[in-house]
């Protein structure tokens, strides 16, 4: 821990001017991290880092401990109409381990519509055409599981301009599982097999569900916040219902319920595609015999998947002023929105009523962040480990890069308890979700981290403020 006064601790100096960070843009000029086609995701315990770059058609994959040495570049195989890289996530996996040892996956989106899965070794996972549209955001959400209430699972949103998916948890592990499994394999497969191993029809499909949310307009961004009651005629359905918040031009806030279509499990995903496989081998046994034209070498795209069911709920205009992006608190009880006009509002996702605003604050990003307040006072010798979730109190960062600080504010209408200042260049970052420890007296709480594209330095928001 840094000593006290210090509001920032050094967590690794990543080598910035060479290596798999270079090729994503690194060194290359001052403030390249700023590039809006650059974009990065923080791995589970900040022990990975992933950087993409749309211009170069590069995915970089740096271990943390060891100061970016010994890292991993990927340069996806994506064909003209496959787009490039524009989104970037990571996926945590159970892989059955004796002391519920945890694995990685990074889900790479297109902005053509595809989604990608690596490794970390960078061997390809996964392949699927989700839509014919970019995707904006990858977004992995950790749902708890509790007695009283069907909080349902873990899960992946996918989000495209006026679209959004969701991929449950329990079907996400089983296919990565898959995956994982069968890679090894697939590397001993000559280079014309690898080449068709790239292809999507080389993977079985990853079930979902697709929603259009495009009712009051096109969306800048959006979450799925978690679920919500079913309408008052449907109390004794068996489908479970979401509500997802959208932001945009059109409407600054957006709310749907979306209705999932429960009957879309990885059993029926499987039939589904061995009836289709099915078809496509009579299809191609009847060419043969009957001697018909060759099929074009390129294959034809999968159809999109059709929308489930969407009810608009509410929104807000308030035009000129545009929705820009959106950030979820981790019980997906608030959600941060930034927009236009330099404003950043705190709205309630239960009840879709705004709480708090703040202005000017142009070009913000939000992230939430878990602090101690005079807790450190108690013993000099404490350590998190002896902390609870009750002892932690929800806090909004605001990186005011115009401003260049950090200001830290207590949820939900609490002061600013925090401001740091921190150079141009610089992105903050959050492990897309928290591996559990299996002590029970543990608590990880969410954190913050600064990372400074020019310096190559990591470093974290310190949880104490004394």
């Amino acid at each position: 821990m840094a000593p006290r006064g210090h509001h920032l601790t050094e967590v690794a100096l990543l080598a910035s001017a060479s290596g798999c960070l270079a090729a994503a843009g690194a060194g290359e000029r001052e403030g390249w991290l700023d590039d809006p086609s650059v974009v990065a995701s923080l791995g589970p315990r900040a022990r990975d880092l992933a950087v993409a770059s749309a211009a170069r058609s590069v995915l970089a994959i740096i271990p943390i401990a060891g100061g970016g040495g010994g890292g991993v570049m990927v340069k996806p195989a994506l064909g003209p109409d496959e787009g490039r890289i524009s989104a970037v996530e990571w996926v945590p996996l159970d892989v059955g381990g004796a002391e519920g040892e945890q694995e990685v996956a990074l889900a790479v989106g297109t902005d053509a519509g595809w989604l990608l899965f690596y490794s970390l070794a960078g061997d390809l996972l996964h392949k699927q055409s989700i839509y014919p549209a970019k995707i904006m955001k990858l977004n992995f959400s950790e749902r708890k599981e509790n007695a009283w209430e069907d909080s349902g699972s873990d899960e992946l949103s996918v989000v495209f301009p006026g679209v959004i998916a969701r991929c449950d948890g329990a079907d996400l592990q089983i296919m990565l599982q898959k995956s994982f499994q069968e890679v090894k394999p697939r590397m001993w497969k000559d280079k014309f097999e690898q080449e068709d191993a790239d292809d999507e029809s080389s993977f079985e499909r990853m079930p979902l569900q697709i929603w259009n949310v495009s009712k009051f307009g096109s969306c800048a961004d959006a979450a799925i916040v978690g679920l919500m009651p079913p309408p008052l005629l449907e109390l004794q359905s068996s489908q479970r219902h979401y509500c997802a918040i959208t932001v945009g031009e059109d409407a600054v806030v957006s709310a749907y319920r979306l209705s999932e279509d429960r009957g879309r499990s990885f059993v029926g995903a499987i039939l589904s595609r061995g009836v289709a496989a099915t078809f496509s081998t009579i299809s191609s046994l009847s060419k043969i015999l009957w001697r018909s034209e060759p099929s074009p070498t390129k294959k034809p795209r999968p159809k999109p998947q059709s929308f489930a069911k969407t009810s608009p709920l509410t929104c807000l205009k308030d035009s000129p002023r545009k929705g820009e992006r959106l950030t979820l608190s981790p019980s997906g009880t608030l959600a941060a929105i930034t927009d236009s006009l330099g404003r950043i509002l705190l709205l309630d996702t239960r009840a879709l009523v705004a709480v708090r605003l703040w202005k000017g604050y142009r070009d913000a990003s939000c992230l939430f962040v878990e602090m101690l307040l005079n807790k450190d006072k108690a013993s000099s010798s404490s350590t998190h480990l002896e902390y609870t979730k009750s002892d932690y109190c929800l806090c909004l960062a605001i990186h005011a890069p115009r401003k260049g600080i950090i200001e830290v504010w207590q949820m939900r209408t609490g002061p600013r308890i925090l401001a740091i200042p921190c150079p141009k260049g610089s992105r903050i970052l959050q492990p897309s979700t928290r591996f559990s420890s299996s002590e029970f007296t543990s608590y990880t709480p969410l954190e913050v981290y600064l990372f400074n594209g020019d310096s190559g330095q990591l470093s974290v928001l310190n949880r104490h403020i004394g």
